[in-house]
């Protein structure tokens, strides 16, 4: 006999079903994921990882460049924390190849962190007068097709006039407006109705 209040399994649900097919069992990384197990990371890019963290805080602690944010300073601490205690510093496997202890992005990041701290800035795309322009665009000025306007009149205050002082145009009487020109014509339209 079961016990009340047990729910059933999702097995008992499938087996219960007319056509059994159960999902196959996912293996490797994704049962791990699946699991909340821990990855597999390869030890060598762990130490390499956590050597890398460690030396950008050092040169940003000796001054060579411009200080490190709050928000930078945080990143190496959380990042290297959690590579030493979970060997890796991201879980999401879209984000970074599963035997990387960092994402592509903190790679990224902490790159950009290590220059600063060595003094060298960022580095990027810079335009070294090879799409420089020799003159100036030809551009057409909208302002200079306009010829100069007369100033605008000031404006005056409206002045107040009695409805009585008013000269409207005269209005014909309702009753030569309602007044037809012609007589009405009675018309018949055959095929309207069936005739019998």
């Amino acid at each position: 006999m079961s016990a009340p209040n047990k729910k059933p399994s999702w097995k008992s649900i499938w087996t219960r079903s007319a056509s059994f097919n159960p999902p196959s069992c996912p293996t490797g990384p994704v049962r791990r994921r699946l699991a909340g197990m821990p990855r597999d990371v390869d030890e060598r890019k762990k130490r390499k990882a956590l050597r890398k963290l460690r030396k950008a805080a050092m040169l940003a602690e000796q001054g060579l460049g411009p200080p490190l944010s709050e928000w930078e300073k945080q990143f190496l601490e959380e990042v290297e924390e959690r590579i030493e205690k979970f060997g890796s510093a991201f879980h999401d496997l879209d984000k970074g190849a599963s035997d990387e202890a960092l994402s592509a992005l903190q790679h990224v990041k902490l790159r950009e962190i290590d220059k600063k701290a060595r003094g060298k800035g960022k580095s990027g795309f810079s335009n070294k007068g090879g799409f420089k322009r020799k003159s100036s665009p030809r551009v057409r000025q909208i302002d200079d097709d306009l010829e100069p306007s007369a100033p605008e009149p000031t404006p005056t205050k409206p002045k107040l006039v009695k409805a009585s002082d008013l000269e409207l145009p005269p209005k014909t009487p309702i009753s030569v407006q309602a007044k037809p020109k012609k007589p009405p014509r009675l018309r018949v339209i055959k095929g309207g109705a069936d005739e019998t």
